[in-house]
């Protein structure tokens, strides 16, 4: 999810209206949501090895070349007023990935991302007005207390990270509107993630020496990075030229349910047809929800 707000705000063009483009966008963005979600799903096949905090340092090194090889920023030319949402998207982006890779290592996939996706969900319903919201607001509710409700198994450290990587998304969007307003392009996001790269080389490198990874785990934990952080970038911005943004903030949506796919297939995690439920009503609240502050023009 590094790169998703940075793409939107990349791409402010509207979509171009060619035959096919709608299609070729939505497979465009298919791609990149499963990308996204095996990426996470592969990282984890790493963490009994060098736990979440050896993959998250692992991932950030990647994404944090990759971002800053593509966009090629120029920080040393940044004012104090641009420096600010820089280096709070900096911390944002760290304790983000923490507590999500955290999440995923203690509740699965599927629960972790969907609990992220409550971020942005808060964020449209916010922005939206009129009975439709309120509706998506008790609709994802109902959907939260079916998957966090009490039980003897219920991981409630995993369920606090999930909530905490929805908060820090959160904040990555409305950092990130911030900072595409005060630097041009995807200068601030890409200084960002190599400043939090190189804040990770020390953690990671007390990690990997603590626990020197084997060649599987370490590919493990560099595919994590390409597929969840370069793939959608890359991805997501030819996908944007096809599409509009509003409907690309409605596709995000089907994230949790792949994630829930891809736990099953990629790590064997089972879910009960009642967390199945929760996760659809939050997924279909997030999709009304994001429609229903387009038309009231909340961003």
């Amino acid at each position: 999810m590094d790169t998703a707000a940075a793409v939107v705000e990349e791409v402010r063009a509207p979509a171009v209206a060619v035959p096919g483009a709608a299609w070729a966008g939505v497979l465009m963005m298919t791609a990149s949501a499963l990308s996204n979600q095996v990426g996470a799903a592969v990282g984890a096949l790493a963490f009994p090895a060098i736990g979440a905090v050896g993959v998250v340092a692992v991932r950030q090194w990647v994404a944090g070349a990759a971002l800053t090889a593509v966009a090629r920023p120029r920080p040393w030319r940044f004012t104090a007023r641009q420096w600010r949402p820089v280096l709070l998207l900096v911390v944002v982006f760290a304790v983000m990935n923490l507590s999500l890779y955290s999440a995923v290592d203690r509740v699965g996939l599927g629960l972790a991302v969907t609990l992220e996706f409550l971020g942005p969900l808060a964020l449209s319903l916010l922005a939206a007005r009129g009975a439709v919201p309120l509706l998506c607001a008790l609709g994802a509710a109902g959907g939260v207390v079916v998957l966090t409700r009490p039980q003897p198994t219920t991981d409630y450290a995993g369920i606090a990270l999930g909530l905490l990587a929805a908060a820090c998304w959160a904040a990555y969007i409305l950092v990130n509107r911030s900072l595409g307003e005060r630097v041009p392009g995807r200068a601030g996001p890409a200084t960002a993630a190599g400043i939090s790269a190189l804040a990770f080389l020390p953690v990671g490198a007390v990690v990997l020496a603590q626990h020197p990874p084997s060649p599987v785990t370490l590919a493990c934990a560099v595919a994590a990075g390409l597929l969840a952080s370069a793939v959608p970038m890359v991805v997501d911005l030819a996908a944007l030229r096809r599409v509009p943004t509003g409907a690309y903030g409605v596709f995000m949506s089907v994230n949790p349910v792949l994630a829930a796919v891809v736990g099953l297939v990629v790590l064997d995690e089972t879910l009960s047809w009642d967390a199945w439920l929760g996760i659809a009503a939050i997924v279909v609240a997030n999709a009304v929800g994001q429609v229903a502050g387009r038309r009231t023009g909340g961003r």
